[in-house]
C-alpha cells in the first residue's frame, strides 16, 4: 500500500475527539458541581458535543463572581469599557469561521446565512463599544431648578444582571442582549439557549482572552427551566432580562417575573404576550432600549460658586 493509501486508510479510522465544555464562571472554566452534561445535536439530530448540565449552585456561583466583579467594572472608565467591547469585537473576527460553522450547524441556515449572522454580531459589539463613553452626555443631563445650585442627573448601572439567551438566536440574540447589559457597567449571569449553546461556549473563550475582567460575564448551560427561577428569585441579581423565556421548553415567563418581583428586580419581558410570547428580531438596527433598561439614574445637587 502506497504512504497515500495508508494515510487516507488511518484517516477513514480514525476516532472523532468528542468535546465536553464546562461553565465560565468567575474567569474560569469550572465542570458543573453537579457532574451532569447533556448532548448537543445540531439541526438534523447529530451529535455536535457535550456542555456541562448547569444546577441551581453553578447558578449561585456565577452571581457571586459578577457580585464580586461589578465595583471594578463599574468604577472602570467608560472609555476602557467601550476598549475591552471593541476588543471583543476583535477576537471574535479571529474566531469567525468556527462562529460560523456552530452557527449554521445549531441552526440550521446556509453557510451564506451564517456568515451574514456572525457578521452582525462582531459588529454589534462594535456598535455598543462607540456607545460606552457618550452615554452618560445622551441619557444624563443638567436640570433647571429654582435656586443657586447645579443639579445635575448622570446614568448608573443598576448591578447584577441576569440574561436568559434567546433559545433560538443562538449568536446575534446572545450579543443583542449581553452587549448593552455590560456596556454601561452591569455585570452579567447569561443561562445561554438549551438547545444551541455553542456559540455561546465559544464566546466564552473568546472573553476569556480578551481583556474582559473576570466576573464581569459568567455563562451557564443548561436546561432553562432548571436554572432559570433560580436566577429570576435570586435576591442579590437586581435585574433580569427574559429574552431566551420565549420558546423555551416548559418555561413561564409570567411565573419568573412573579420571582423577580420578590425583589423588585428590573423586568425586560420577551417580545409578545403571555404564551404568544417571541423573540424580537434580532437583525433590526439595534437602539439604547436595552442599554437604559439597566440603568438608574443618580441626581446630585452642587452649590453655585461666585
Amino acid at each position: 500500500m502506497s504512504p497515500t493509501a495508508q494515510r487516507s486508510a488511518a484517516a477513514d479510522t480514525r476516532l472523532d475527539v468528542r468535546k465536553t465544555y464546562k461553565l465560565y464562571i468567575g474567569g474560569k472554566f469550572p465542570r458543573s458541581e453537579s457532574g451532569r452534561s447533556y448532548e448537543v445535536v445540531d439541526s438534523r439530530g447529530r451529535f455536535l458535543a457535550n456542555a456541562a448540565q448547569g444546577s441551581r449552585k453553578d447558578a449561585r456561583d456565577a452571581v457571586v463572581a459578577a457580585r464580586g466583579a461589578f465595583a471594578g467594572w463599574a468604577g472602570a472608565t467608560a472609555y476602557n469599557r467601550g476598549q475591552v467591547l471593541y476588543r471583543i469585537a476583535e477576537v471574535m473576527e479571529g474566531r469567525r469561521a468556527q462562529f460560523v460553522a456552530e452557527v449554521r450547524a445549531g441552526e440550521g441556515v446556509t453557510e451564506r446565512r451564517a456568515e451574514a449572522l456572525v457578521s452582525a454580531s462582531i459588529d454589534r459589539w462594535v456598535w455598543y463599544a462607540g456607545w460606552a463613553d457618550k452615554l452618560a452626555q445622551v441619557l444624563g443631563g443638567l436640570n433647571p431648578v429654582a435656586g443657586p445650585y447645579f443639579d445635575i442627573s448622570a446614568p448608573e448601572p443598576t448591578g447584577v444582571v441576569g440574561a436568559l439567551a434567546p433559545q433560538r438566536s443562538s449568536l446575534l440574540g446572545l450579543v443583542s442582549v449581553l452587549a448593552p447589559v455590560i456596556v454601561s457597567g452591569n455585570t452579567a449571569v447569561v443561562l445561554t439557549s438549551e438547545q444551541r449553546p455553542l456559540p455561546a461556549i465559544t464566546l466564552s473563550e473568546a472573553l476569556a482572552t480578551s481583556d474582559v475582567p473576570g466576573g464581569v460575564v459568567n455563562i451557564v448551560t443548561g436546561r432553562t427551566a432548571e436554572v432559570a427561577p433560580w436566577i429570576a428569585s435570586h435576591r442579590d441579581v437586581n435585574a433580569i432580562d427574559l429574552a431566551g423565556a420565549a420558546d423555551a421548553d416548559g418555561v413561564s415567563w409570567g411565573d419568573l417575573e412573579l420571582a423577580a418581583a420578590e425583589n423588585l428586580k428590573r423586568v425586560v419581558r420577551p417580545a409578545g404576550d403571555g404564551a404568544e410570547a417571541v423573540e424580537p428580531d434580532w437583525t433590526r438596527e439595534p437602539d439604547l432600549s436595552r442599554v437604559t433598561a439597566f440603568l438608574e439614574t443618580k441626581t446630585v445637587w452642587h452649590p453655585k460658586g461666585r
